[in-house]
């Protein structure tokens, strides 16, 4: 007997024709396609349709809109019921209110309520600035290199004794209440924050204010400094400078009206 040998039909794969073992895949996908389904239906069920990564802490700029919007409202409220004071205020005839009036206008510019504008001295101090090269002096500490807060009151002091009609530090009035303060490397007056340089404006006789400079002590110190570690330092006469009104309350908090001894 002759054996003869079966031809393969060629559109039957080799493997159909050889028994070849079936990949494992073939039952691995559906089982990880229904544990994925689980998964999100747990997650879904877990989180009630809502963001799971949430933080329960609101971002900041979250908590800066509200502020803002705080701010918004009150200022809103605050200029409504200023407007219906002055109307009720204003309706009025009577001499007695409009004395009450006068004495308050009277008042307020003598406490530096109102803008005003004259003559005067305009004088502007800096942190020390890096030489072409980039650097500070060698033997300079921190402290040798910024303006300072005895700077600035020795500034002020100088012209208020050479009889400032008015002063102005940055865009802010400053009346005898006023406490300009050192934060760091910036300056704290009123609730707000400046950086340098810092810009001092006065109304009054330049001549005798920048005498009055001169002889400072403490403006001698620091001028001293400018010299030595660079700091910024400058006196400018104006023909007519504008100085603001004080907008901040003026009402003490502490201080009190002192009586006759014996009452």
């Amino acid at each position: 007997m002759r054996l003869t040998q079966r031809r393969r039909d060629p559109t039957i794969p080799a493997a159909a024709t050889t028994g070849a073992t079936r990949s494992p895949w073939r039952f691995g996908v559906p089982v990880v396609c229904l544990l994925a389904g689980v998964l999100l239906a747990a997650t879904h069920g877990v989180s009630g349709g809502s963001e799971i990564r949430r933080s329960d802490s609101p971002r900041l700029v979250d908590l800066v809109h509200d502020a803002q919007q705080s701010v918004d409202r009150l200022s809103a409220q605050r200029d409504a019921l200023a407007s219906q004071i002055d109307s009720t205020h204003g309706g009025g005839s009577g001499t007695a209110l409009a004395a009450m009036q006068a004495r308050a206008d009277e008042l307020a510019a003598g406490a530096g309520l109102n803008p005003v504008h004259g003559p005067g001295l305009v004088v502007t101090l800096s942190d020390a600035q890096r030489d072409a090269n980039g650097r500070f002096p060698r033997d300079a500490s921190p402290d040798d290199l910024v303006v300072h807060q005895q700077d600035i009151q020795a500034v002020l002091n100088a012209l208020w004794s050479a009889g400032a009609e008015a002063i102005q530090m940055q865009d802010q009035r400053i009346i005898g209440t006023s406490a300009p303060r050192c934060v760091g490397n910036t300056l704290l007056l009123n609730g707000r924050t400046y950086s340098p340089p810092y810009t001092i404006t006065a109304i009054g006789d330049a001549t005798a204010m920048q005498a009055a400079l001169a002889s400072a002590p403490l403006v001698t110190l620091y001028k001293q400094y400018v010299v030595r570690f660079g700091l910024g330092y400058s006196e400018q006469v104006r023909d007519d400078v504008q100085v603001a009104g004080y907008t901040e309350p003026v009402r003490m908090r502490y201080a009190q009206p002192a009586g006759p001894v014996g009452y």
